[in-house]
């Protein structure tokens, strides 16, 4: 199955387009083993998700113990339900023989749905992973950090547009290949998603930036609701204000209440079609 119509087929099915980014920071969590916590975060949201997204530099900065967390948190996802995207935020890309290695580590050794990348080496760094045509391939584009702006924001003498729209415009032709490559752009920044969003009408968008960092939930949804799932999927990425909803011992009654009341607040808004 297309990664694209996997998306859809989820974001239907649990009406809802959260993702949860299986972030787990031993500073904050209620209890000490990653998997455990991670184990009881998805038992508590699996039928309110349509996606789970384990950022890689929590689990490598705890050594192979920490890998291995995030090997067994993959595998449990699969179990628990397979239709869930599961994306690695793994910011891979280099050049192509080192590409080729990243997205046979992430799509074959780990077999994840996805992947985010940086593509600062060009078409060189995309074509291994856009290779593996049932997976998707998401380009961090526009990012919600504030100094981002300093290359993101960067105009381009000859087209006067900015970097991040350009990139845009060279996502869109790459996705000619196997149209299975999305965008990141972060929610922080409304008006470049409204930008990216006609550049790229019909590619999926992963937001992250909601919660803590402070992106509007209801003017995200009102940018990318242009045209149904169907069309144009997205998905919206929640961290830190779910996952440490709580610091007691049985944190994951809050982190249900957190991840339902987004739900409950996100589908009058999307499910209109």
């Amino acid at each position: 199955m297309k990664f694209k119509q996997k998306l859809i087929n989820i974001i239907k099915k649990n009406n809802s387009v959260l993702s949860i980014g299986l972030d787990p920071d031993k500073n904050k969590m209620p209890i000490d083993n990653i998997f455990e916590f991670n184990k009881r975060i998805i038992d508590s949201t699996f039928d309110l998700v349509c996606a789970y997204k384990p950022n890689f530099a929590f689990y490598e900065k705890e050594g192979l113990q920490g890998m291995k967390d995030l090997y067994k948190t993959i595998d449990y996802i699969k179990s628990v339900d397979s239709d869930i995207v599961i994306i690695a935020d793994a910011k891979r890309g280099d050049i192509g023989n080192t590409s080729e290695a990243y997205a046979y580590s992430i799509f074959k050794t780990m077999d994840c749905d996805a992947a985010t990348i940086n593509v600062y080496g060009g078409e060189d760094s995309v074509a291994p992973f856009v290779e593996y045509k049932s997976k998707g391939v998401f380009v961090w584009c526009r990012a919600s950090n504030p100094s981002s702006d300093e290359l993101q924001k960067v105009i381009l003498a000859e087209s006067n547009i900015y970097l991040y729209e350009y990139l845009g415009i060279l996502i869109s032709k790459w996705n000619n290949r196997n149209n299975n490559i999305g965008i990141v752009a972060g929610a922080t920044n409304i008006e470049d998603i409204k930008k990216l969003k006609k550049i790229c009408p019909e590619i999926p968008f992963l937001i992250p930036g909601i919660g803590s960092q402070g992106g509007d939930l209801e003017s995200v949804i009102n940018v990318l609701n242009q045209d149904n799932i169907d069309i144009s999927p997205y998905i919206i990425n929640s961290s830190r204000s779910i996952l440490y909803a709580s610091d007691k011992s049985q944190f994951e009654t809050a982190v249900r209440i957190e991840a339902d009341k987004f739900v409950n607040l996100v589908k009058p808004m999307i499910f209109n079609y």
